[in-house]
């Protein structure tokens, strides 16, 4: 009832067609794709995409049965530089132009922080945050308007957009179908919320499901060092609850796993199998 990915990049960087082998040898059906991240060999910086490039990848994922599910484009859209905060959101707007290209209509990114190592700010919650980020998204999906593609908002826990409702709120504000969330429940979680993970992922389906277009599944421990993630299956994230939410509300929904290594995805893949029956 899923299409299970992967992030490419969790497998190291390696040349297209290795890594297109390595990951389909694991039984998976696409990937998130972040360029500078994943693929070696190619020149990924802002300027350097073309169609015959996204064509390239498409082509050498695809001979493996691999769809590109989303392009990963995670970049600090409030930096507080405003030289770098104009080139990161330039480098996003150039992979929503050519997402078509590389089969694939959802370009991701998170919102980060006020500061520009992506570490907690205490001013991240505030009301300024909240309106630089929307001017930011607002830019990026009136470029997405133009190519019929989706800006895809992650939320996290220590972010602008840390919560189900700073996510709902954007969405009233911006007010655009090319706008659209991509759900990873952990990353909304914390040492002082986790165990309150049911009403939190219900909440999410609640207000943001007609937005939800991707899951990215991992799970999450809490011991001796704290809150800290780890590959699903390895810890204490309601699947049961999880599945069905997806089941009733996002049937067919492309879900990519996080956290993973070549040596926890085998072990990853059998707990969705498990769970999703995909």
């Amino acid at each position: 009832m899923i299409s299970l990915g992967v992030r490419a990049h969790d497998f190291g960087k390696q040349p297209a067609a290795a890594l297109a082998r390595t990951i389909a040898s694991h039984g998976l059906q696409g990937i998130q794709l972040a360029l500078a991240r994943a693929i070696e060999g190619i020149n990924s910086d802002t300027g350097a995409q073309s169609p015959g490039l996204a064509h390239h990848l498409r082509s050498t994922f695809a001979a493996e049965g691999l769809r590109i599910m989303v392009l990963g484009c995670y970049v600090n859209i409030v930096h507080p530089d405003l030289k770098e905060r104009s080139a990161l959101l330039a480098r996003f707007r150039e992979h929503l132009r050519f997402a078509r290209d590389y089969g694939c209509s959802v370009v991701a990114t998170e919102t980060a922080s006020l500061n520009a190592d992506w570490s907690a700010h205490p001013d991240n919650g505030s009301e300024a945050a909240f309106t630089e980020a929307c001017r930011s998204v607002a830019g990026l999906v009136e470029e997405a308007e133009k190519f019929g593609v989706f800006v895809t908002i992650e939320g996290v826990a220590h972010h602008v957009m840390s919560t189900p409702r700073h996510l709902r709120r954007m969405l009233d504000v911006i007010q655009s179908n090319n706008l659209q969330i991509l759900l990873d429940p952990v990353n909304l979680l914390t040492l002082a919320n986790h165990k309150g993970q049911d009403d939190l992922m219900r909440e999410c389906f609640d207000l943001l499901g007609d937005r939800i277009i991707t899951l990215h599944a991992k799970d999450f421990v809490v011991d001796e060092k704290g809150f800290r993630s780890v590959p699903a299956g390895q810890g204490q994230l309601n699947y049961a609850l999880l599945a069905d939410l997806v089941r009733q509300r996002k049937s067919y929904l492309d879900v990519l796993l996080e956290e993973t290594t070549p040596t926890t995805i085998d072990a990853s893949i059998r707990h969705m199998r498990t769970h999703f029956g995909c």
